[in-house]
């Protein structure tokens, strides 16, 4: 409760067009992972040299259910090398998650990369029984509005914003309810609609 789980999970859920949604509960934003204790200026290898280093502690707060695949997935495509941040696998979803951590912002490339990524996995790694790949894309910033408009969702890619350093308990608690409040009205619309 003191972490605020639920409210990031709704967060993370603003981005499904409904609650019944597979991918539902699932996710969550953002993503806290001050425990990493990264210095300053430090670089997306850096991000994932730390959660890895901290596995344990990073897929507690990804959810229950998720089990560490690979790092760095290495995906040859027209005979170019494209390398995968992370690979999970989350047992109740029966599906591989491709996790790809940015340090910047949030950009719209960045769901053309992913479902690239998606579709290598789908038609390459993806075993009998398996559902589809998911994808998550951590970034140091989300664009909810660009997010909303590509409709990530559709291709099973989520977005969430990850926190190196946790501001205050009061500052972390506005923030919060400010998103989930803003994620309510969102879903309070599209009923109407």
């Amino acid at each position: 409760m003191e972490q605020k789980t639920y409210e990031r999970k709704e967060i993370a859920n603003i981005q499904l067009p409904d609650k019944g949604h597979h991918l539902s509960d699932k996710f969550k934003d953002p993503y806290l992972l001050d425990f990493l204790n990264l210095p300053y200026g430090y670089l997306e290898n850096d991000l994932e040299t730390a959660i890895l280093k901290e596995l344990e502690k990073f897929i507690l707060e990804i959810g229950k259910g998720f089990a560490f695949i690979e790092r760095q997935k290495r995906m040859i495509v027209d005979g170019e090398d494209y390398y995968l941040d992370l690979l999970f696998y989350h047992r109740k979803l029966k599906r591989l998650v491709a996790i790809e951590l940015k340090i910047g912002k949030f950009q719209a490339k960045h769901k053309g990369q992913m479902e690239l990524y998606l579709k290598w996995l789908n038609k390459n790694e993806r075993q009998e029984g398996e559902n589809s790949p998911v994808g998550l894309i951590l970034c140091a910033e989300t664009s909810k509005e660009q997010v909303e408009l590509l409709e990530m969702h559709k291709d099973g890619i989520m977005v969430a914003e990850y926190l190196t350093e946790l501001p205050s308990k009061n500052e972390l608690e506005k923030k919060l309810h400010k998103a989930y409040i803003e994620a309510k009205e969102v879903l309070e619309k599209r009923k109407l609609l």
